[in-house]
């Protein structure tokens, strides 16, 4: 039996070139892209395509491109028979990539979803001046340890906790120094790399709440839709289902961890997930997968031969007479 969920990926996924085959491919993807610049008053699909690493690894640019080649891959699934209602019992994203998750159930329209992220690429950098903040990766300490170097740190500044990516690789966020102090914490402790991250800004640390701020006014004028399956959220762990509490989570997110260790097991453990398929650019969420939980199928969607694969994939699957999340085929 195959219960599946559709997941996106978040900021670092991005590069260019990505979605180029999408575009030349597919008009639906094409349209997508297309929708995005408008709502955007600008030719984002150039940057996209053909533009510098730097400039697309600009919050404000990064956001919205990711967000675009998630939903040219599912439009792109559609036009061949394979969408979430049908095929997925849940979706989920990492950080930006909930905004993916919720365009793509139905949540947010495409415009909407683009300008949201511009707005928050915007505000997450607005936050906190350059040079004030920080992001680090602590790998092979747990989240405990982790929890308490932050805490020592803090006497520096603020220092947090920002991501549980997986077993063994957690992210600090906050002031420089207090950052920058608990590197060396982390090393003394036993991490195997305590390394400071090449980041713009200080995410999902408190140090963002003018962001969240924003983003709570951004939120309150876009008219939101019920997902058509529940998401996951990165602050709960815990589906949603209502557009309301959804919108609530998604300012929270700002200021909050993202809790994918504990999104991904709450997939495979209550949701009975067995197979995630990781809808965009990069295989990140896909590596992150296997390295959680060993009994998820974990595949990568992201060009016209990873779709050609799946649809093929889901279409055995039908003939073979295997459920498809829970209901039988008849």
């Amino acid at each position: 039996m195959i219960k599946r969920a559709f997941t996106f990926p978040g900021q670092g996924s991005q590069a260019i070139g990505m979605g180029v085959e999408l575009f030349q491919d597919f008009a639906e993807a094409k349209q997508v892209f297309e929708e995005v610049d408008e709502a955007l008053g600008e030719s984002l699909s150039t940057l996209i395509f053909e533009g510098s690493e730097d400039k697309l690894r600009l919050t404000r640019n990064a956001q919205p491109a990711l967000m675009a080649v998630s939903l040219a891959v599912i439009k792109v699934l559609e036009s061949k028979g394979i969408s979430i209602e049908k095929h997925g019992a849940f979706v989920a994203g990492h950080s930006l990539g909930e905004y993916s998750a919720l365009c793509a159930a139905g949540t947010f329209s495409i415009s909407d979803a683009a300008r949201l992220l511009r707005t928050r690429g915007d505000a997450m950098q607005r936050a906190v001046e350059v040079g004030a903040g920080s992001m680090a990766a602590i790998l092979g300490l747990e989240l405990p340890a982790v929890v308490e170097i932050a805490k020592t740190a803090s006497q520096s500044g603020v220092c947090e906790v920002a991501n549980d990516n997986a077993p063994g690789q957690v992210v600090i966020s906050g002031a420089s120094a207090a950052i920058e102090r608990a590197v060396e914490l982390a090393k003394t402790a036993g991490a195997k790399r305590a390394i400071m991250l090449p980041v713009s800004a200080p995410f999902h640390c408190s140090l963002m709440a003018p962001a969240a701020e924003e983003m709570e006014q951004a939120l309150a004028l876009v008219q939101m839709k019920d997902p058509v399956v529940p998401i996951i959220c990165n602050v709960l762990a815990n589906p949603l289902t209502s557009a309301s509490q959804i919108r609530k989570c998604l300012i929270e997110q700002v200021t909050s961890m993202v809790r994918w260790r504990e999104v991904i097991n709450w997939l495979a453990e209550t949701g009975e997930v067995t197979q995630l398929l990781e809808v965009g650019s990069g295989r990140v969420l896909t590596g992150l997968a296997r390295r959680i939980n060993r009994n998820l199928e974990a595949l990568a969607v992201g060009t016209p031969a990873d779709i050609d694969a799946i649809v093929e994939k889901i279409a055995g699957e039908k003939n073979n007479g295997e459920s498809i999340n829970g209901e039988n085929n008849v």
